[in-house]
């Protein structure tokens, strides 16, 4: 059911509803899925992990854990997106691997800043210490350096947080957006109980989950009101 972005744009909405009668193909959820993959992120480090619940009883759990919402009781599928900072040493691993076969037989300015990046700065952000001095080491020199030039300062383990976790959401975009143009609905939600939803779905402590996405066919009092928003002039700002 391919549509003009405009119109995709448009029509998608945070339904908190779902027909529970209406077809439902999980392969699709799964090709949407491999279009969320191709989705930007920073440093090309794909530190995300997507988990779809679909057995009937870990859905009945899910929503329990999730407040009883509605879009999590009638959904056909869950997904779970998860962002992984345990995976940042790998990551960079490949990456530089990539950049070396990219760059392979020269040596010049952009191949060795290529490989310093990855070999040098992304261990300098993301390496971590329970102590939190490495953190604040990090801040100290970044703010020392960009005392005479121009310097990344959001290095510490929030920033970082928030790094990954701004990844996960354009990937969750882009994955709801596939969704839209396959015919289906979702609903990003936020209101769960970690702690409960990590045991569940088997995550790691030091796994994070970004969001939890319903996904099914909007019943047709499955979306609460009118969409509005706020002025462009209020939120749009030109320099």
């Amino acid at each position: 059911m391919s549509q003009s972005f405009d119109n995709l744009v448009h029509s998608r909405r945070s339904v908190r509803k779902y027909d529970s009668h209406a077809e439902f193909d999980h392969q699709d959820v799964a090709d949407a899925l491999e279009l969320a993959l191709l989705s930007p992120n920073s440093s090309n480090m794909q530190m995300w992990e997507f988990h779809r619940v679909i057995d009937e009883d870990k859905r009945a759990q899910l929503a329990e854990i999730c407040m009883g919402q509605n879009a999590v009781k009638t959904a056909n599928e869950l997904v779970a997106v998860v962002v992984t900072p345990h995976n940042w040493k790998q990551r960079a691993e490949m990456n530089a691997e990539v950049v070396r076969k990219a760059f392979e037989g020269r040596e010049d300015a952009t191949s060795r800043a290529a490989l310093k990046y990855y070999g040098k700065l992304i261990p300098f952000v993301y390496r971590n210490d329970k102590l939190g001095l490495l953190g604040l080491g990090r801040k100290l020199l970044s703010a020392f350096v960009g005392r005479k030039k121009p310097m990344v300062r959001e290095v510490s383990k929030e920033d970082v947080r928030v790094c990954l976790h701004k990844s996960a959401a354009l990937a969750s975009m882009t994955f709801m957006y596939a969704m839209k143009d396959k015919g289906y609905d979702t609903c990003p939600m936020e209101g769960f109980d970690s702690v409960r939803a990590k045991k569940l779905l088997g995550l790691r402590n030091s796994d994070q989950i970004c969001m939890i996405i319903g996904c099914g066919v909007a019943a047709k009092d499955g979306i609460y009101g009118e969409r509005h928003r706020v002025s462009s002039s209020d939120v749009v700002k030109s320099h």
